[in-house]
């Protein structure tokens, strides 16, 4: 014979009416959350720009193309015609980033889309220095992140970060900053 369970013979007829007195007065609030049945539509101009952020992505880091740069080591790299003392100054930590991108829990796709993201935000803001957290883990991020940094045209330059930015489970980039009027005299 099966037991009906919303029963419960170990609440007594007392306790059923101080729980009755005591949500007395209260009332039933209406549900704020709307679900809608499909998703709402994106404008074509929202559409255009996700299509062209991801196309630049694509386009910047691919997983066909490896760079010759040594990712088991000490990550180190400096564009082409850019003064080599900028590895050195990022390796002793005389540059604070002043943004922090952590990639820890995403796949590749993901963090492609984040470091497009992160070099778009530092352009814009102006800031030059940015450390990527790329974790130890399996160690896919972490011979990638370097990888796809040096195909993109506006990081300068690449280094392990110090200890106090992650050391090797991180590392500090340059961005090529568009000079000011103000700054060119």
């Amino acid at each position: 014979m099966k037991k009906d369970p919303l029963s419960n013979a170990d609440i007594s007829p007392d306790d059923i009416d101080m729980f009755r007195r005591s949500i007395n007065g209260a009332r039933i609030f209406k549900q704020d959350t709307h679900r809608f049945a499909n998703k709402p539509k994106i404008s074509q101009a929202k559409l255009f720009a996700q299509q062209k952020k991801q196309h630049q992505a694509e386009f910047f880091f691919s997983d066909e193309y490896v760079p010759d740069i040594d990712t088991n080591g000490t990550v180190n790299y400096v564009r082409e015609g850019e003064d080599r003392f900028l590895a050195k100054q990022l390796r002793r930590g005389d540059f604070i980033p002043d943004l922090t991108l952590d990639l820890h829990g995403l796949n590749k796709e993901l963090a492609k889309d984040e470091l497009a993201g992160l070099i778009h935000e530092c352009k814009k803001k102006h800031y030059y220095c940015a450390c990527i957290i790329h974790g130890i883990g399996g160690h896919i991020l972490r011979h990638k992140v370097p990888q796809y940094l040096v195909q993109h045209p506006d990081v300068i330059a690449i280094h392990q970060a110090p200890l106090e930015y992650g050391g090797k489970g991180a590392v500090l980039i340059l961005i090529n900053l568009p000079q000011s009027d103000e700054f060119r005299r």
